[in-house]
């Protein structure tokens, strides 16, 4: 097999199974040395030992490709197949395959660790339909959120990756909703984009009162389609915990069913946001849902896994889930909102 892809791929089910990153970089370095090289000169560099001297090449990554070199499927990537085959979550068999995309993934262009392009045939080879790619806005300064003008640049790189019949990227944000409920770029920007995914990621320790305005202010703004991550807690990883935010959850919510905005179901193994009992208040308040990866890495956009097992242990209808929806669909609600 292709020595690149074998590492990629090894890369994505490392991803998958939230192995630490440097473990993950490791085999994408590797996969981005030999990708500027062609199947002949990565067997020859392979079997004259030059590739296993060069920067970037680790033992275990020379040996997979060794092993790709010589027509076999890499020991090391049939281990992690044999173990990727199990399912991440143990329910939601009846939900899962319904979905047909994910509205919330990040790249490197702001805080996620692989290009567009990556991510894009990872949720290709996932079999989704479409995948929005929603990188920071500016204030989030600490993941590099994208200013107008990177925003307009990579608006370039998104409409020059979709020209498969068969799959969609979607342009999109997740757009910050500042202290003063205002979204977190310029409209004009907003305009150009497909999906607006709108959350708090600041000062989350706010009173209940301050808080509530403040979501409300987002919930507005004609532009946002999604609600992302209401709570922001965070409930175990390598940031440690932080609790729920503290807002008024039926005014919140009402303001979503009424302004036809859908309450993201986070799936991140870390947030699993909203908790059960306010994706019930969120049922009962008419909202519309969207189960989405927030993926920060190719392989992490199998997180949909845990959040159609959450959806459907608190009993969301899949007609009520805006990701299990075709793309004419969708993208016909997404308009209908501004």
């Amino acid at each position: 097999m292709d020595a690149a892809d074998a590492l990629n791929e090894i890369a994505f089910w490392l991803e998958r199974s939230a192995a630490p990153t440097f473990k993950v970089q490791a085999f994408r370095k590797a996969a981005g040395v030999i990708s500027g090289l062609t199947p002949d000169d990565v067997a020859e560099r392979t079997r004259d030992g030059r590739l296993k001297r060069t920067k970037g090449i680790g033992d275990t990554t020379f040996g997979v490709i060794r092993q790709a070199v010589d027509g076999d499927v890499p020991d090391y990537l049939e281990k992690l197949r044999q173990s990727g085959a199990k399912p991440l979550a143990a329910g939601g068999d009846g939900l899962r395959p319904l979905l047909r995309g994910d509205l919330h993934s990040h790249s490197d262009w702001s805080d996620g660790g692989s290009p567009p392009e990556l991510m894009a045939d990872a949720a290709r080879h996932l079999g989704r339909e479409y995948l929005a790619l929603t990188d920071h806005s500016p204030n989030l300064k600490i993941a590099n959120g994208l200013t107008a003008e990177r925003l307009s640049e990579q608006l370039d790189v998104v409409a020059g990756l979709n020209g498969d019949a068969g799959f969609r990227l979607l342009s999109g944000i997740e757009v910050d909703i500042l202290e003063s409920g205002e979204l977190d770029q310029t409209p004009e920007m907003l305009d150009r984009l497909d999906v607006v995914v709108a959350s708090v990621h600041s000062k989350l320790r706010s009173d209940r009162r301050t808080m509530t305005e403040r979501m409300l202010g987002g919930i507005s703004d004609p532009h946002t389609n999604v609600l992302g991550h209401c709570t922001g807690r965070l409930l175990q990883g390598s940031r440690g915990t932080r609790p729920e935010s503290e807002f008024d959850a039926e005014r919140v919510f009402a303001a979503c069913a009424e302004g036809n905005v859908a309450v993201e179901i986070n799936s991140r193994p870390e947030r699993q946001d909203p908790p059960d009992n306010l994706m019930q208040l969120a049922l009962e308040a008419g909202c519309l849902f969207s189960i989405d990866s927030d993926a920060h890495a190719p392989g992490q956009l199998d997180f949909l896994q845990y959040g159609a097992e959450r959806a459907e242990r608190n009993g969301v209808p899949a007609e009520r889930i805006i990701t299990t929806w075709p793309l004419d669909r969708l993208l016909e609600w997404l308009n209908s909102r501004n």
